[in-house]
């Protein structure tokens, strides 16, 4: 890897309007006084960087279960998927991956299956970290089927500075493991709901790569078809 590709990363397209919004603010911030302006350097930086789209190697092992973000695991516990879904009213054990505005915030598919239904909900911005953001804030929800009938829910869920869910997928899509699938713009949190049986794989306060970090193995667990 050259030394460029290390500081410099692939922007998602979505991101281009707002560097170019820093980057105008940053002139007029010169214009007044110098140090102002170099301000508006640092935040035109930072607002690149939450749009940087990097590529990522998935695992390639079948039954594997990818992280779908960037950022710090904040919760697991167990909870019933969001009632838009249809997947019953039993409880599955929920893995929560928060994002601070420093992460990168594309979001990939954790497993490779069919789309089945996706449901956005619009809701409050409370802070994502917090337990009841599942329930209150304004989300999106994707039911995925596996090729042999398990199913897995994903789901982006809006924070405190967030305002705007991002996906670029619709029902009767096929997603791949990694695969992108949206963003949620500034600072956030995805949840994935694992297969009745199956345990995580990953501990609260683990750092997570999207697309990279393994959260769970289907393979060899009896979760019920």
């Amino acid at each position: 890897m050259r030394m460029r590709d290390t500081f410099i990363k692939p922007m998602h397209p979505e991101g281009r309007k707002f560097v170019a919004i820093f980057a105008a603010i940053t002139l007029v911030l010169f214009l007044i006084c110098d140090p102002l302006g170099w301000i508006g350097v640092g935040l035109t930086v930072w607002c690149y960087y939450f749009f940087r789209d990097p590529e990522r190697v998935v695992p390639q092992r079948p039954g594997l279960v990818v992280s779908p973000a960037d950022g710090v695991v904040s919760l697991i516990e167990p909870a019933v998927p969001p009632a838009e879904l249809g997947m019953g009213p039993e409880p599955l054990t929920r893995v929560s991956v928060f994002m601070s505005v420093f992460n990168c915030h594309v979001n990939r598919s954790p497993v490779a299956g069919e789309l089945v239904k996706m449901a956005y909900r619009p809701g409050k911005f409370l802070n994502a970290s917090l337990d009841k953001a599942s329930e209150d804030n304004e989300r999106n929800a994707l039911r995925i089927r596996l090729d042999d009938g398990t199913e897995i829910a994903v789901v982006q869920i809006a924070g405190l500075v967030a305002r705007r869910i991002m996906w670029w997928k619709k029902d009767g899509d096929r997603l791949e493991r990694g695969e992108r699938f949206g963003l949620i713009r500034f600072g956030s949190r995805l949840d994935v709901y694992l297969p009745d049986g199956v345990p995580p794989l990953v501990g609260i306060g683990q750092t997570m790569v999207a697309g990279e970090s393994v959260i769970a193995d289907l393979g060899g667990q009896t979760h019920g078809l």
